[in-house]
């Protein structure tokens, strides 16, 4: 892998070859990060704490679009080292507050315009996301959560960033599945149930109409599962976003009932989103997943990816 950074004034320089990376890619939520470490000497002619971009290729493709959060330089009697971490791009809409405002119709012109490209950052695939009447942006939001508001309680799609650093707000792509067999160099396989956080019920409460609506997760309240919330409605009458479905709530908290990580001997293997396929001789979980967080990294024992899996239509 060949890691580059730019400074304020996109200078860019390439940095040794790292002697050990990691980097980290999720499905939208939390942000993609960054971890490496090189040989650093007292030559060379730019410094870290400049630094504000980072970019990563391998093999003449780019794998990693971002910011620099931490830069360390030791010396210890290996020499001098360089440490530096950070993360994707969706940290420059994390880390700035939204401007308090009403839409009477927002547009996806209109988030994209006041929320996105002020940061310098591009949309690769725009999608047809409808508009929203009476939108609000709450005082004192990210502008993370006004596009995923937005993308996700209203338009059914999970914002995310690509490898080239561009916000997608489209859905998934199915077109190409990921197979797992008995060819693909196994390191570990490991299965994870996690009930808590997982809701039984949700009852969605409409004071003003004073109505009421319950919605049961059937197969976890048979298993034993015992965890319900009520939901208020808010007051404005056009206020229909998917957050307040119970459905949805149950949908989204039985997302990380089931968990499994695999990891493999070989790096890049799939991305967060792509549909993988286990098909493992002896194993009992052989079944199609769809990956929602992807490591990558190069370290004493060679380069690897660990891939966590979940049901391919889980929540985000």
């Amino acid at each position: 892998m060949t890691a580059y950074v730019t400074d304020a004034k996109q200078v860019r320089w390439a940095l040794p070859r790292p002697v050990a990376w990691r980097l980290e890619y999720t499905a939208g939520v939390p942000c993609d990060s960054f971890w490496l470490r090189c040989v650093w000497d007292e030559n060379n002619t730019t410094r870290p704490e400049d630094w504000v971009g980072f970019t990563a290729e391998y093999q003449g493709e780019r794998v990693f679009t971002g910011v620099v959060d931490e830069c360390e330089v030791s010396v210890t009697g290996q020499g001098r080292l360089l440490e530096l971490s950070g993360r994707g791009m969706a940290a420059l809409l994390l880390d700035n507050e939204a401007l308090g405002q009403d839409y009477q119709v927002a547009t996806q012109l209109d988030i994209i315009r006041d929320h996105v490209q002020p940061y310098g950052i591009s949309v690769a695939s725009k999608g047809k996301l409808p508009p929203v009447s009476q939108f609000s942006v709450s005082t004192g939001s990210s502008e993370w959560s006004v596009v995923y508001e937005f993308a996700r309680y209203y338009g059914g799609v999970a914002p995310r960033f690509d490898r080239e650093g561009r916000l997608v707000l489209t859905g998934w792509d199915d077109s190409e599945e990921r197979v797992v067999d008995d060819s693909v160099p196994l390191i570990s396989l490991v299965r994870r149930d996690k009930r808590y956080g997982v809701l039984s019920q949700v009852m969605i409460r409409d004071r003003w109409g004073g109505t009421a609506e319950t919605v049961t997760n059937k197969k976890f309240a048979a298993a034993g599962g015992r965890a319900r919330r009520i939901i208020t409605l808010p007051a404005k009458n056009a206020y229909k976003s998917m957050r307040y479905s119970g459905q949805f709530q149950l949908d989204k908290s039985a997302s990380e009932l089931f968990r499994m990580e695999v990891t493999i001997g070989q790096p890049f293997c799939a991305w967060p989103g792509d549909l993988v396929t286990v098909r493992r001789k002896g194993l009992d979980w052989n079944g199609q997943y769809r990956a929602v967080q992807v490591t990558v990294g190069m370290d004493g024992a060679g380069r690897w990816s660990r891939l966590e899996l979940a049901d391919p239509d889980f929540t985000v």
